[in-house]
């Protein structure tokens, strides 16, 4: 399984969104300049986003778009799925008899459970810079 430039910038846009919960909407030109990506593709990103009510859109002059939820009940796995869909190392394993099939399973299994249990709020928890408080000199 691969999860391509959907996945992985529509995950960038919920947890930038994640970022600025409960600051008010953000722009998508925000966003795609932040992280030197297309707007337009990022504007193909957004309406399942929408419409699966993970994000919503706020009109107008400081408009842009927010999280619907709090960051700590989105997973990353929810987003995943909603952009690539099934989450699959192997496509058709349940069909007939495939060899391996107890392995091409688990390791689906183990890719969900990632997925499913890591959410918005822990990824930006992995961003934050790491404070050194270093040596303390005393003369």
């Amino acid at each position: 399984m691969k999860i391509s430039t959907r996945g992985r910038y529509g995950l960038t846009v919920v947890v930038e969104l994640g970022r600025h919960y409960g600051k008010g909407p953000i722009p998508l030109r925000q966003i795609a300049a932040t992280y030197d990506l297309s707007e337009a593709y990022l504007e193909q990103l957004v309406p399942p986003l929408r419409n699966s009510g993970l994000v919503k859109s706020v009109r107008g002059a400081y408009g842009g778009y927010k999280l619907a939820r709090d960051p700590e009940t989105i997973t990353a796995g929810d987003v995943i799925r909603l952009l690539e869909g099934p989450i699959q190392v192997v496509e058709g394993i349940e069909d007939g008899k495939v060899e391996q099939k107890k392995l091409w399973h688990e390791m689906s299994e183990a890719i969900r459970r990632v997925l499913d249990t890591t959410t918005i709020a822990d990824l930006l928890l992995e961003e934050e810079p790491q404070v050194d408080e270093g040596y303390m000199f005393y003369i």
